[in-house]
Protein backbone atom coordinates (compact mmCIF):
# COMPACT_ATOMS: atom_id res chain seq x y z
CA UNK A 1 0.00 0.00 0.00
CA UNK A 2 0.94 3.66 -0.37
CA UNK A 3 3.09 4.89 2.51
CA UNK A 4 1.84 8.16 4.00
CA UNK A 5 4.35 10.54 5.54
CA UNK A 6 4.42 13.76 7.57
CA UNK A 7 6.32 16.56 5.86
CA UNK A 8 5.37 19.48 8.08
CA UNK A 9 4.09 20.25 11.57
CA UNK A 10 2.99 23.36 13.40
CA UNK A 11 1.21 24.32 16.60
CA UNK A 12 -0.65 27.28 18.07
CA UNK A 13 -0.73 26.45 21.78
CA UNK A 14 -0.91 29.09 24.47
CA UNK A 15 2.65 29.69 25.69
CA UNK A 16 4.43 27.14 23.48
CA UNK A 17 7.01 28.02 20.82
CA UNK A 18 6.81 24.99 18.53
CA UNK A 19 6.39 21.20 18.38
CA UNK A 20 9.60 20.57 20.35
CA UNK A 21 7.97 22.14 23.43
CA UNK A 22 5.41 19.32 23.37
CA UNK A 23 8.16 16.94 24.49
CA UNK A 24 8.46 18.68 27.87
CA UNK A 25 5.93 19.15 30.69
CA UNK A 26 3.62 22.00 29.75
CA UNK A 27 4.66 25.49 30.78
CA UNK A 28 4.06 28.89 29.26
CA UNK A 29 7.12 30.52 27.72
CA UNK A 30 7.36 34.30 27.55
CA UNK A 31 8.30 34.06 23.88
CA UNK A 32 5.65 31.42 23.16
CA UNK A 33 2.40 31.81 21.26
CA UNK A 34 0.10 34.39 22.82
CA UNK A 35 -3.57 34.06 21.79
CA UNK A 36 -4.26 37.65 22.83
CA UNK A 37 -1.92 38.97 20.14
CA UNK A 38 -1.51 35.98 17.82
CA UNK A 39 -5.21 35.71 16.97
CA UNK A 40 -5.62 39.32 15.93
CA UNK A 41 -5.50 40.70 12.43
CA UNK A 42 -7.74 41.73 9.60
CA UNK A 43 -7.64 38.24 8.09
CA UNK A 44 -9.28 36.86 11.24
CA UNK A 45 -12.27 39.23 11.28
CA UNK A 46 -15.59 37.46 11.87
CA UNK A 47 -13.88 34.11 12.57
CA UNK A 48 -14.54 32.17 15.74
CA UNK A 49 -11.65 31.46 18.11
CA UNK A 50 -11.20 27.82 17.07
CA UNK A 51 -10.95 28.78 13.39
CA UNK A 52 -8.32 31.40 14.13
CA UNK A 53 -6.28 28.87 16.13
CA UNK A 54 -6.66 26.24 13.40
CA UNK A 55 -5.60 28.69 10.70
CA UNK A 56 -2.47 29.67 12.62
CA UNK A 57 -1.39 26.07 13.16
CA UNK A 58 -2.20 24.99 9.59
CA UNK A 59 -0.28 27.88 8.04
CA UNK A 60 2.75 27.08 10.21
CA UNK A 61 2.61 23.39 9.20
CA UNK A 62 2.31 24.23 5.49
CA UNK A 63 5.27 26.59 5.75
CA UNK A 64 7.25 23.90 7.57
CA UNK A 65 6.48 21.45 4.76
CA UNK A 66 7.77 23.83 2.09
CA UNK A 67 4.34 24.16 0.48
CA UNK A 68 4.04 27.91 1.05
CA UNK A 69 5.97 30.48 -0.95
CA UNK A 70 7.64 33.51 0.63
CA UNK A 71 4.55 35.54 -0.24
CA UNK A 72 2.31 32.99 1.47
CA UNK A 73 0.98 31.51 -1.77
CA UNK A 74 0.30 27.79 -1.91
CA UNK A 75 2.88 25.90 -4.00
CA UNK A 76 1.10 22.57 -4.13
CA UNK A 77 -1.77 21.36 -6.31
CA UNK A 78 -4.79 22.99 -4.70
CA UNK A 79 -7.23 20.65 -6.44
CA UNK A 80 -5.41 17.69 -4.87
CA UNK A 81 -4.98 19.03 -1.32
CA UNK A 82 -7.60 18.10 1.27
CA UNK A 83 -8.43 19.48 4.71
CA UNK A 84 -9.38 17.44 7.79
CA UNK A 85 -10.08 19.01 11.19
CA UNK A 86 -10.69 17.24 14.49
CA UNK A 87 -12.45 19.09 17.30
CA UNK A 88 -15.10 18.33 19.91
CA UNK A 89 -15.85 21.82 21.23
CA UNK A 90 -14.62 24.01 18.36
CA UNK A 91 -17.72 26.10 17.74
CA UNK A 92 -19.48 25.50 21.06
CA UNK A 93 -19.09 29.17 21.99
CA UNK A 94 -20.70 30.34 18.74
CA UNK A 95 -23.72 28.08 19.16
CA UNK A 96 -24.19 28.89 22.85
CA UNK A 97 -23.84 32.65 22.33
CA UNK A 98 -26.45 32.52 19.56
CA UNK A 99 -28.81 30.60 21.84
CA UNK A 100 -28.17 33.07 24.68
CA UNK A 101 -29.04 35.98 22.40
CA UNK A 102 -32.27 34.31 21.26
CA UNK A 103 -33.30 33.42 24.83
CA UNK A 104 -32.36 36.71 26.47
CA UNK A 105 -33.13 39.19 23.68
CA UNK A 106 -34.33 38.39 20.17
CA UNK A 107 -33.37 36.35 17.13
CA UNK A 108 -33.43 39.59 15.14
CA UNK A 109 -30.31 40.68 17.03
CA UNK A 110 -28.20 37.75 15.84
CA UNK A 111 -25.16 38.99 13.88
CA UNK A 112 -25.31 37.66 10.30
CA UNK A 113 -21.51 37.61 10.04
CA UNK A 114 -21.44 35.12 12.93
CA UNK A 115 -23.85 32.63 11.39
CA UNK A 116 -21.16 30.63 9.50
CA UNK A 117 -19.45 30.01 12.83
CA UNK A 118 -22.36 27.83 13.94
CA UNK A 119 -21.41 25.24 11.31
CA UNK A 120 -19.41 22.32 12.72
CA UNK A 121 -17.16 22.44 9.63
CA UNK A 122 -16.30 26.13 9.90
CA UNK A 123 -12.65 25.69 10.97
CA UNK A 124 -11.92 23.26 8.14
CA UNK A 125 -13.59 25.66 5.75
CA UNK A 126 -11.40 28.57 6.82
CA UNK A 127 -8.19 26.54 6.54
CA UNK A 128 -9.17 25.60 2.99
CA UNK A 129 -10.16 29.18 2.09
CA UNK A 130 -6.89 30.57 3.46
CA UNK A 131 -4.84 28.56 0.97
CA UNK A 132 -7.32 27.78 -1.81
CA UNK A 133 -7.43 24.05 -1.00
CA UNK A 134 -10.19 22.44 -3.07
CA UNK A 135 -10.01 18.68 -2.40
CA UNK A 136 -12.33 17.03 0.21
CA UNK A 137 -12.93 19.09 3.35
CA UNK A 138 -14.30 17.54 6.54
CA UNK A 139 -14.47 17.70 10.33
CA UNK A 140 -14.42 14.84 12.84
CA UNK A 141 -16.04 15.23 16.25
CA UNK A 142 -15.63 11.74 17.61
CA UNK A 143 -14.70 12.14 21.25
CA UNK A 144 -11.21 11.32 22.54
CA UNK A 145 -10.22 9.41 19.38
CA UNK A 146 -10.95 12.34 17.04
CA UNK A 147 -7.35 13.39 16.42
CA UNK A 148 -6.04 9.92 15.59
CA UNK A 149 -9.19 9.21 13.59
CA UNK A 150 -8.54 12.38 11.57
CA UNK A 151 -5.05 11.16 10.71
CA UNK A 152 -6.48 7.83 9.57
CA UNK A 153 -9.19 9.50 7.47
CA UNK A 154 -6.53 11.69 5.87
CA UNK A 155 -4.45 8.62 5.07
CA UNK A 156 -7.49 7.02 3.43
CA UNK A 157 -8.04 10.11 1.26
CA UNK A 158 -4.47 9.76 0.00
CA UNK A 159 -4.53 5.99 -0.44
CA UNK A 160 -7.83 6.03 -2.31
CA UNK A 161 -6.66 8.70 -4.71
CA UNK A 162 -8.83 11.57 -3.43
CA UNK A 163 -5.84 13.73 -2.53
CA UNK A 164 -2.06 13.93 -2.82
CA UNK A 165 -1.71 15.96 0.37
CA UNK A 166 -3.92 16.58 3.41
CA UNK A 167 -3.66 19.28 6.06
CA UNK A 168 -4.81 17.66 9.33
CA UNK A 169 -5.58 20.09 12.16
CA UNK A 170 -6.73 19.38 15.70
CA UNK A 171 -8.11 22.34 17.64
CA UNK A 172 -9.80 23.04 20.97
CA UNK A 173 -10.34 26.62 22.19
CA UNK A 174 -10.46 27.84 25.77
CA UNK A 175 -13.58 29.87 26.59
CA UNK A 176 -16.26 30.07 29.28
CA UNK A 177 -18.60 27.64 27.52
CA UNK A 178 -15.90 25.00 27.13
CA UNK A 179 -14.84 25.47 30.75
CA UNK A 180 -18.42 24.95 31.92
CA UNK A 181 -18.69 21.75 29.87
CA UNK A 182 -15.40 20.43 31.23
CA UNK A 183 -16.43 21.30 34.79
CA UNK A 184 -19.70 19.40 34.32
CA UNK A 185 -17.69 16.36 33.20
CA UNK A 186 -15.13 16.58 35.99
CA UNK A 187 -12.32 17.42 33.56
CA UNK A 188 -9.54 19.97 33.94
CA UNK A 189 -9.47 23.06 31.74
CA UNK A 190 -7.17 23.10 28.73
CA UNK A 191 -5.35 26.07 27.16
CA UNK A 192 -6.09 27.36 23.68
CA UNK A 193 -4.52 24.65 21.55
CA UNK A 194 -4.21 23.73 17.90
CA UNK A 195 -1.80 21.46 16.07
CA UNK A 196 -1.50 20.71 12.37
CA UNK A 197 0.47 18.26 10.26
CA UNK A 198 0.84 17.94 6.50
CA UNK A 199 0.42 14.41 5.19
CA UNK A 200 1.53 13.32 1.72
CA UNK A 201 2.09 10.07 -0.09
CA UNK A 202 5.73 9.02 0.10
CA UNK A 203 5.88 9.27 -3.68
CA UNK A 204 4.57 12.84 -3.75
CA UNK A 205 7.03 13.86 -1.03
CA UNK A 206 9.93 12.33 -2.97
CA UNK A 207 8.80 13.99 -6.19
CA UNK A 208 9.06 17.45 -4.68
CA UNK A 209 12.11 16.49 -2.56
CA UNK A 210 10.35 17.27 0.67
CA UNK A 211 11.87 16.40 4.01
CA UNK A 212 10.04 13.48 5.60
CA UNK A 213 9.69 13.89 9.36
CA UNK A 214 7.96 10.59 10.09
CA UNK A 215 5.82 7.84 8.58
CA UNK A 216 2.31 6.94 9.70
CA UNK A 217 2.21 3.36 10.89
CA UNK A 218 -0.45 0.95 12.09
CA UNK A 219 -3.79 2.26 13.38
CA UNK A 220 -6.24 0.36 15.54
CA UNK A 221 -9.51 1.03 17.40
CA UNK A 222 -10.68 -0.93 20.42
CA UNK A 223 -12.96 -0.75 23.44
CA UNK A 224 -10.19 0.40 25.78
CA UNK A 225 -6.99 2.38 25.42
CA UNK A 226 -4.89 -0.55 26.60
CA UNK A 227 -6.51 -2.88 24.08
CA UNK A 228 -5.97 -0.38 21.27
CA UNK A 229 -2.30 -0.02 22.22
CA UNK A 230 -1.86 -3.81 22.42
CA UNK A 231 -3.39 -4.25 18.95
CA UNK A 232 -0.62 -2.18 17.36
CA UNK A 233 2.31 -4.50 16.66
CA UNK A 234 5.94 -3.63 17.31
CA UNK A 235 7.77 -1.97 20.15
CA UNK A 236 7.57 1.80 20.42
CA UNK A 237 10.52 3.72 21.82
CA UNK A 238 8.21 6.49 23.01
CA UNK A 239 4.61 6.13 24.16
CA UNK A 240 2.32 9.14 23.88
CA UNK A 241 -0.54 8.22 26.20
CA UNK A 242 -1.89 8.29 29.72
CA UNK A 243 0.22 6.52 32.37
CA UNK A 244 -0.54 2.83 32.75
CA UNK A 245 -1.33 2.11 29.11
CA UNK A 246 2.07 0.49 28.63
CA UNK A 247 4.94 -0.25 31.00
CA UNK A 248 7.70 2.33 31.12
CA UNK A 249 7.81 6.04 30.53
CA UNK A 250 5.04 7.83 28.69
CA UNK A 251 4.51 11.39 27.50
CA UNK A 252 1.03 12.33 28.68
CA UNK A 253 -0.08 15.36 26.69
CA UNK A 254 -3.63 14.82 27.94
CA UNK A 255 -2.52 15.97 31.40
CA UNK A 256 -2.78 19.53 30.08
CA UNK A 257 -4.39 19.23 26.62
CA UNK A 258 -7.39 17.30 28.00
CA UNK A 259 -8.61 13.73 27.91
CA UNK A 260 -11.61 14.71 25.78
CA UNK A 261 -9.63 16.94 23.46
CA UNK A 262 -10.13 16.51 19.73
CA UNK A 263 -6.73 18.14 19.30
CA UNK A 264 -4.92 15.46 21.32
CA UNK A 265 -4.16 12.96 18.53
CA UNK A 266 -2.76 15.67 16.23
CA UNK A 267 -0.74 17.13 19.10
CA UNK A 268 0.67 13.64 19.66
CA UNK A 269 1.60 13.38 15.98
CA UNK A 270 3.30 16.80 16.09
CA UNK A 271 5.20 15.71 19.21
CA UNK A 272 6.30 12.49 17.48
CA UNK A 273 7.49 14.50 14.48
CA UNK A 274 9.61 16.66 16.80
CA UNK A 275 11.04 13.60 18.56
CA UNK A 276 11.83 11.54 15.46
CA UNK A 277 12.42 14.52 13.11
CA UNK A 278 13.48 12.51 10.10
CA UNK A 279 15.77 10.21 12.08
CA UNK A 280 15.33 6.75 13.52
CA UNK A 281 13.01 5.59 16.26
CA UNK A 282 9.32 5.02 16.75
CA UNK A 283 6.43 6.27 18.84
CA UNK A 284 2.95 5.09 19.74
CA UNK A 285 0.08 7.52 20.30
CA UNK A 286 -2.98 6.35 22.25
CA UNK A 287 -6.22 8.19 22.95
CA UNK A 288 -7.50 8.46 26.51
CA UNK A 289 -9.38 5.66 28.21
CA UNK A 290 -12.64 7.38 29.08
CA UNK A 291 -15.50 5.22 30.42
CA UNK A 292 -17.95 4.26 27.69
CA UNK A 293 -15.79 5.70 24.91
CA UNK A 294 -13.87 3.83 22.24
CA UNK A 295 -10.09 4.20 22.05
CA UNK A 296 -7.60 4.42 19.21
CA UNK A 297 -3.86 3.96 18.77
CA UNK A 298 -1.48 4.85 15.95
CA UNK A 299 2.22 4.12 15.48
CA UNK A 300 4.77 6.52 13.99
CA UNK A 301 8.26 5.74 12.72
CA UNK A 302 11.25 7.37 11.12
CA UNK A 303 11.40 7.60 7.31
CA UNK A 304 13.80 4.67 7.07
CA UNK A 305 11.30 2.23 8.59
CA UNK A 306 9.23 0.03 6.36
CA UNK A 307 5.57 0.89 6.92
CA UNK A 308 2.32 -0.33 5.32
Amino acid sequence: MTAVVVTGAGIAVDGLRGPADLLQPYRRHEDGFDPETGLRGRQFRHRDRASRLASRAATTALRDSGLLGEDGSYRGESLRTATVVSTNTGNLDSICSFLDTIAEESASLLPPTGLPNTSSNVSAGWVAIDHGLRAPNLTLSNGPTSGLDALQWARRLIRHGRADAVVVTGVEPDNRYVRKLLDDNGETHWPDAAAAVVLESAGAARHRRARVRLVLGEYRRAGTARAAASAVTGEAVATLAEPGIRPGEVLDLSAWAGRQSGALGVLQCAAASARIDGGEGSALAVSCGLPGAAAAAMAFAGPGAEQP
